[in-house]
């Protein structure tokens, strides 16, 4: 291993684009410190600290984990790349229903430059009207400094609103940069990155806090010591290896369908008649699911909440918002499961055509052995799919409710929770593993043994 790694370094293209991978990744760490001029931080760490518990909090974690944001800390990227993806989801599902966008996306990278061009627009749109939405709350919970205020302490500036949402704006902006800058000079998917890296950043520093305690104190057996014990981390290195070996087995499962090319004679020779395979991924909408459904469900909380404070004598309303809070109970795991199947295959009928890719099959002049090409071909597909999403789905499912069984049934933290299982380490593993195959390209071209050969 020691000495792949050598010869990672020894390519000078290959070591220029990590290097210039990892000095973009510091800039957008540097950049998360910054909080926005007229900013009481002071105060808005306490106040975000003492809703821990609340809707709110949930709302901002799960935020973050996804947008590589820190709406709790209103930084210059304080907003992350969370409008982008609103974008560049809006478009996906747009050039499903939307015929101009549709054809813009047959027409290969022409059309898809174009996409993302509006994508880039309407990505500065999103980010006006969020960051202008974040800054009223911020004036309306009272966290900007007096002296960006008017005389009657009651009423802010609106230059300093104006200067605010600006800066916040182009905070974003300059992360969709960032990210472009990666994808075409350094290595690895950009976004993705900056989301690692904001997960990352967040995860090592709660697991120190977590465990500081326990080897201050020496390590003990659960009950005797600190609040884990050496037998309690045991479990959960085991657990946490389980979890991400299963993560890595499932998210590059495969069902491979036999192909058969027909065969063409061309004077004396013959072209063609080879055997193929048309691999379809088990997990084939990612991480989007848990995503979503998570999301859904934050917001009922948050309104139920807020309901309850309002009218504290409603017991209704109270018992409401303990059925929507995160991992409490039968209820919110089950609605939990149930929208993360719900999404599956939602968002694979809007990734994958069956019909289309069986057109191309018929165009190629290949057949999907047993089916006959055309409409038998895409019912097939259909079929298959339907069934392997099932699967794909049910271990979505259980690896979103890991942290929750973690973190109630052996009394650990719920970010420490986090490590083992949710949108947290789905992404971090899906992107380390993309990284990984795409330096591997860089070393196969030149006849060295990649970092997944045995």
């Amino acid at each position: 291993m020691l000495e792949r790694l050598r010869v990672i370094f020894s390519i000078k293209e290959l070591r220029t684009k990590i290097l210039l991978t990892l000095v973009l990744l510091a800039i957008y760490r540097v950049g998360e410190q910054i909080p926005v001029p007229g900013i009481d931080t002071a105060k808005m760490s306490a106040v975000f600290g003492q809703q821990a518990a609340g809707g709110l909090r949930d709302l901002l974690d799960q935020v973050t984990v996804f947008a590589a944001s820190r709406l709790d800390q209103a930084t210059i990227f304080g907003l992350g790349i969370m409008p982008y993806i609103s974008a560049s989801i809006i478009f996906q599902l747009l050039g499903t229903v939307y015929p101009p966008l549709e054809k813009l996306q047959k027409e290969g990278p022409a059309g898809y430059k174009k996409i993302n061009e509006y994508t880039r627009y309407a990505t500065v749109a999103i980010c006006l009207v969020q960051s202008y939405v974040y800054v009223a709350m911020l004036v309306g919970r009272g966290l900007v400094r007096p002296e960006y205020m008017h005389a009657d302490g009651e009423s802010v500036y609106t230059s300093w609103i104006i200067m605010a949402v600006l800066t916040m704006t182009a905070g974003t902006t300059f992360l969709m940069w960032l990210g472009e800058q990666i994808d075409e000079y350094g290595i690895g998917n950009g976004i993705s990155l900056l989301i690692m890296a904001s997960i990352l950043a967040r995860m090592f520093p709660s697991l120190y806090q977590e465990l500081r305690p326990v080897f201050d104190q020496g390590l003990e057996l659960s009950g005797s010591g600190g609040n884990i014990g050496a037998d309690t981390l045991l479990v959960l290195l085991c657990l946490f290896v389980a979890v991400v070996g299963g993560v890595i087995f499932i998210t590059r499962g495969q069902r491979r369908i036999l192909t058969q090319s027909a065969k063409h004679v061309r004077g004396r020779r013959v072209y063609g008649g080879a055997r193929d395979y048309l691999p379809l991924l088990v997990n084939q909408a990612g991480v989007m699911p848990i995503i979503f459904a998570s999301s859904l469900l934050l917001f009922p909380l948050a309104l139920f909440q807020s309901l309850a404070n309002m009218y504290p004598q409603s017991t209704v309303l109270t018992a409401l918002a303990d059925v929507f809070h995160r991992g409490d109970g039968f209820w919110y795991n089950a609605l939990y499961i149930g929208l993360i199947y719900f999404f599956c295959y939602f968002w694979t009928a809007i990734t994958f055509n069956p019909k289309d890719i069986a057109e191309r099959l018929k165009d190629n002049g290949s057949i999907i052995m047993g089916h006959r090409p055309g409409r038998r071909t895409a019912e097939y597909l259909e079929r298959v799919m339907v069934r392997i999403t099932f699967v794909g789905a049910g271990f979505l499912a259980a690896v979103a409710i890991i942290p929750t069984i973690v973190a109630d049934w052996m009394g650990v933290n719920y970010q420490i929770a986090q490590f083992y299982g949710g949108t947290s380490l789905l992404i971090a593993v899906s992107v380390a593993f993309d990284l990984v195959q795409k330096i591997d390209s860089h070393i196969v071209m030149r006849n060295y043994k990649g970092l997944l050969e045995s």
